[in-house]
């Protein structure tokens, strides 16, 4: 039985090795590019503990008072902006609806593939709010309460990845890969990780991406921050993410792959 075990580990990590966007074989593209401040919800994925250096500069956290009400949804925010961006379409000059149709057609809307693009002429049409952004402002309990469970956050069928090593060319193959998804206007949600340290274990959109002379420079939809995107960085010499700090994060080197892109993730 271990040997079995161990020789479907084996099989799982050369899976791992061997593939990457090599899978992703949907080369479909969205007519324009994903925006900040259009594209992303006005609310934020809450954090139960206060993070930040101390008097002596030492990363420390303490617990929010009060306690927030909307936490560990990191997943399902960036999970339903990608499918909002894939799938939905909103129209100003319709008058504003109810409560009963916005939550049919967000249900409809989350029912929808997270690694697919719906055609333009088969998009749910959200009448009276002329983006993302503005729908949320207007509808944020609602979309809170539809587009999923804390539990999903747990869930994502991708999470057996991070528990295995991530080699320097299989992150230089993932940078490979968000940058091809981002020139097809796909924006891309990732796993960061530290795994088997537990100092990040998050997911956020990239959404923009500049070459450098030693790399990329990704820009970032941080679900715990609907105000202002941050910065994910590839290094091209040493192969290597690192992600800028931001309220839960110290900042540094990271781990990402790619999530909601085909049957393995």
């Amino acid at each position: 039985m271990a040997s079995r075990c161990r020789a479907g580990v084996t099989l799982l990590a050369c899976v791992v090795l061997l593939t990457g966007c090599s899978t992703t074989r949907d080369t479909s593209r969205n007519e324009r590019p994903f925006a900040f401040g259009r594209d992303t919800f006005a609310f934020a994925n809450e954090l139960k503990r206060e993070y930040g250096p101390d008097d002596h500069g030492k990363w420390t956290s303490h617990a929010r008072r009060p306690a927030p009400d909307y936490t560990l949804h990191c997943f399902v925010v960036a999970r339903a902006a990608k499918q909002f961006f894939a799938h939905a379409r909103f129209d100003p000059l319709q008058s504003i609806a109810d409560d009963a149709a916005y939550r049919r057609l967000i249900r409809k809307v989350m029912a929808r593939d997270a690694r697919g693009i719906s055609p333009k002429d088969n998009r749910v049409v959200f009448p009276g709010y002329a983006d993302l952004h503005g729908f949320s402002l207007a509808w944020e309990q609602l979309l809170k309460t539809e587009c999923g469970s804390a539990w999903q956050s747990y869930t994502q069928r991708g999470h057996w990845r991070m528990i295995f090593p991530f080699s320097r060319r299989h992150q230089e193959r993932e940078a490979t890969c968000l940058a091809h998804s981002l020139h097809r206007n796909r924006p891309a949600v990732i796993h960061v990780v530290r795994f088997p340290q537990l100092t990040i274990n998050h997911a956020v959109i990239v959404f923009g991406v500049t070459d450098t002379t030693s790399g990329r420079v990704f820009d970032v939809y941080d679900p715990n921050n609907p105000k202002a995107p941050v910065t994910l960085t590839y290094d091209g010499l040493t192969r290597k993410f690192a992600l800028a700090q931001n309220n839960n994060f110290f900042g540094g080197l990271v781990n990402v792959y790619e999530i909601y892109r085909d049957w393995l993730y």
